[in-house]
């Protein structure tokens, strides 16, 4: 089946279909693999990518920045500074003016409503580069990451363990369209919205998976094939940080909890990490650990995502 995605916002892992993902994922691991072909190809010669960071970020900008580059294109970089939504300029306006110059918009913002703004006044693709509901972006490098260590995604039990954050939202929606059993385990009150928990179900139904949260960490690890976590405390939840750090006592990566898991389990981490706490960090060297070719997966599966809504 031919797979076209040019043109296309990416907001949600659920707007992505099973194979519309596995299709992006195919993509990414060819341009991996054959880097330095697709590097001399430089198939987005000629195209401009603006990124818009209301939040600061390490893998976010240089992914996508090195992407640009090495695939022929630019990338301009706006800080909070250069365009400050709601206070120098509506997110309509700002919409509206960039899709004048650039041909693609990446946002990392706070709020998931100024990325549904960009995209409904945005005359160019709009990507969900983070939000606090969701991180499609890091989802697609984790799938590529799993797949391959594993060989296959659909009936892997993954189990994330954390705060039911973005990325949780994100693996529930992601892991099942594409047939993974995804755990969420998660302290009482912590949990991934309702909403995204039913529609998470839903999906995974008709893929014949399952989506669950649980709120005792060996529970939640028992035979899993991927291990995942993230901090505690996202960006912009600073203040709630200690109180977070008592909350989540118990709910550490670490040799004890792995051993709930499969002996093969791999170990994911969106970094960055705050070692000793959510994961320890002797387990993050281990060779079940992923966490570095997760972060490497980054650019690639973004690559490809590039090349599929641009129509290169």
């Amino acid at each position: 089946m031919a797979i076209d995605l040019h043109g296309r916002h990416l907001l949600s892992m659920k707007d992505l279909s099973e194979p519309e993902i596995l299709a992006i994922l195919d993509l990414a691991d060819d341009l991996k693999a054959n880097r330095e072909k697709w590097f001399r190809a430089a198939p987005l010669a000629g195209l401009t990518l603006g990124m818009l960071f209301q939040k600061p970020s390490l893998r976010t900008r240089v992914s996508f920045e090195t992407g640009m580059t090495r695939l022929g294109g630019h990338a301009i970089y706006l800080s909070p500074i250069d365009f400050k939504i709601g206070e120098r300029e509506i997110t309509e306006d700002i919409a509206i003016v960039l899709s004048r110059y650039v041909d693609l918009i990446m946002a990392r913002v706070f709020g998931h409503n100024i990325v549904e703004e960009l995209a409904r006044h945005a005359t160019c693709p709009v990507i969900n580069g983070l939000s606090d509901f969701e991180h499609p972006c890091q989802i697609l490098a984790d799938l590529q990451t799993i797949r391959e260590r594993k060989g296959v995604l659909k009936g892997l039990t993954l189990n994330f363990i954390g705060d039911g954050n973005n990325v949780a939202h994100s693996l529930m929606y992601g892991g099942a369209r594409v047939g993974m059993n995804v755990v969420v385990t998660t302290p009482p009150g912590f949990e991934p919205q309702a909403r995204v928990l039913e529609e998470a179900q839903q999906i995974a139904r008709q893929n014949g998976s399952t989506v669950r949260v649980v709120h005792e960490a060996a529970e939640g690890a028992r035979h899993a094939d991927v291990i995942y976590t993230d901090v505690w405390a996202s960006m912009g939840q600073e203040a709630e940080a200690e109180m977070r750090r008592r909350k989540f006592q118990g709910f550490q990566v670490n040799a004890a909890l792995l051993k709930q898991a499969r002996p093969e389990a791999i170990i994911l981490h969106c970094l960055p990490a705050h070692y000793g706490d959510e994961i320890d960090y002797a387990v993050s060297r281990t060779p079940n650990s992923a966490i570095f070719d997760q972060a490497e997966n980054r650019m690639h599966a973004q690559n490809a995502l590039l090349l599929k809504v641009l129509g290169r």
